[in-house]
């Protein structure tokens, strides 16, 4: 393969101050300076993923970028200015031969000089003066690959596992719930139509009637306004007793029978001793328990169906928050609301959060970013399911949402044991992990950095201290026009 125009020979001395050649003979020198030669290259595309790889080369001096493509979009990888770094058909020893491609793109960032070798030549070289480095490189490639396959897919099916299971027992708790309050309901409705026999034969005249109806519907009001946004909170457990207790001394008095039974409707009502004064005057002594009683069935009814609608809201919640983890039926990026998907998200993770306290420090009037919900909403549960693992069921998850310059920051903090210091930096390495072993694949940060750096374009860092470690995800507002940073 003929050398380029502009191309110049190499200079052993140079070859022998880099790392990569430092242990080579002076024979083996001479051959790379004959085979290969240098070349000065302006910033721009030295090769480009796809592309026949022809070329070994080694960075002398300059600065350079490796990029993949990732579906529509070229990310970057790694960038550096050391020397002695190379790329091209480094693999061009493997059994592919002739027939590899380059496996990523490098670009140059600013005026550099390298050290090409035809991939024939490298290939030459590597089986010639390395035979049994070549033998166990092969088999490397070809197990870590494997390797790689595996952990990834196992890393999968445990969070869609882990989700499945959250998942179900969120929809099965509502679902029961409905089913209980409807088979209570049916009763009461029986037991409504049964009253309904009473009182048509029994002493309330059309005046009566008319009363029982606008206090059934006070009492119905009363119950509404407990439920109404704004609503102040329900007492507390003593209060609670003390209001019961009240309303069970003023039934027994007005020799209503089993009042304890009674006494806990008009509390959740938050109808009082007062108001049934008011009752006991608008209707006569003889009708006031049949009065009472067909009150509280009303407001049980009521509570029923209450429950039934809560439920099926719960489970509409559930699957609407499914929807938007998964973004099912959303262009893969678009304009969206990062609350949406953090909302999404920890509906999706509520019953790993038992125990734990989640405050929402979100700023509402941010504006929408341009981002892949999907891949963002893996990358919110990475770090929220490990600061549930790290907090085992007691603490504080706190989310935060601002706006710094031109950039969307979430922070999701937690107050666990914090991160090792000898360690904090390696978080994002694949396969690290602090988890004991068989509980992680170290996979998880390595995933949510590749999504936030390399598909966005943004940062995630960390910093840890017991009882405070925090991940900062950043997100650009303005979408560069040539990705710049790393892997997704």
């Amino acid at each position: 393969m003929s050398a380029p125009a502009g191309a110049q020979p190499c200079d052993v001395a140079e070859l022998r101050s880099l790392f990569l050649f430092e242990s080579l003979t002076d024979e083996q020198l001479d051959w790379l300076c004959t085979h290969g030669h240098v070349e000065r290259r302006d910033p721009g595309t030295l090769y480009g993923e796809g592309e026949p790889a022809e070329w070994f080369y080694v960075l002398l001096e300059g600065k350079v970028a490796l990029e993949r493509r990732v579906g529509a979009d070229d990310v970057e990888i790694s960038r550096t200015s050391q020397r002695g770094v190379y790329g091209g058909a480094w693999a061009a020893y493997l059994r592919a031969g002739a027939s590899q491609t380059y496996p990523s793109t490098m670009r140059v960032l600013a005026p550099s000089r390298f050290y090409a070798l035809p991939s024939s030549d490298f290939a030459t070289l590597m089986t010639r003066w390395f035979p049994m480095a070549v033998h166990l490189l092969e088999g490397l490639a070809t197990g870590q690959h494997a390797t790689q396959q595996a952990v990834n897919q196992r890393e999968r099916l445990l969070a869609l596992g882990a989700l499945s299971a959250g998942l179900t027992h969120e929809l099965n708790n509502p679902a029961a719930s409905a089913g209980r309050a409807t088979s209570a309901l049916r009763e009461r409705v029986a037991g409504m139509r049964h009253k309904l026999a009473l009182i048509a034969s029994g002493p309330y005249d059309a005046t009566t009637l008319a009363t029982l109806v606008d206090l059934q519907e006070q009492a119905v009001e009363s119950l509404a306004k407990t439920r109404a946004p704004g609503a102040p909170p329900p007492p507390g457990a003593l209060e609670r007793a003390d209001a019961e207790d009240a309303l069970t001394d003023w039934l027994d008095a007005h020799d209503v029978g089993a009042p304890w039974e009674l006494a806990s409707t008009f509390v959740t009502a938050e109808l009082d001793p007062a108001w049934l004064d008011a009752v006991a005057e608008a209707v006569a002594p003889e009708v006031l328990e049949g009065t009472v009683r067909w009150l509280a069935y009303a407001l049980e009814t009521e509570q029923l169906m209450n429950d039934v609608e809560d439920a099926t809201t719960r489970i509409s919640t559930l699957v609407g928050a499914a929807k938007q983890y998964s973004q099912i039926g959303r262009a893969p990026d678009r304009e969206l609301d990062v609350h949406e998907l953090l909302d999404a998200t920890l509906t999706m993770l509520d019953r790993r959060l038992d125990g734990i306290t989640v405050v929402r420090a979100y700023d509402r009037t941010l504006p929408p970013v341009h981002a892949y919900g999907a891949e963002l909403n893996q990358v919110w549960t990475n770090l929220v399911d490990n600061a549930a693992q790290a907090m085992d069921g007691s603490g504080t998850l706190t989310v935060t949402t601002r706006r710094v310059d031109d950039w969307l920051e979430v922070e999701v903090a937690d107050t666990g044991p914090g991160i090792p210091p000898d360690v904090v930096d390696r978080v994002f390495e694949p396969f690290f992990t602090t988890k004991p072993v068989g509980s992680g694949t170290g996979l998880g940060l390595d995933i949510a950095w590749r999504i936030v750096v390399g598909k966005h374009h943004g940062d995630l860092t960390v910093r840890s201290q017991p009882g405070d470690t925090r991940f900062l995800v950043r997100l650009p507002y303005t979408r560069p026009d040539a990705p710049e940073v790393l892997p997704s």
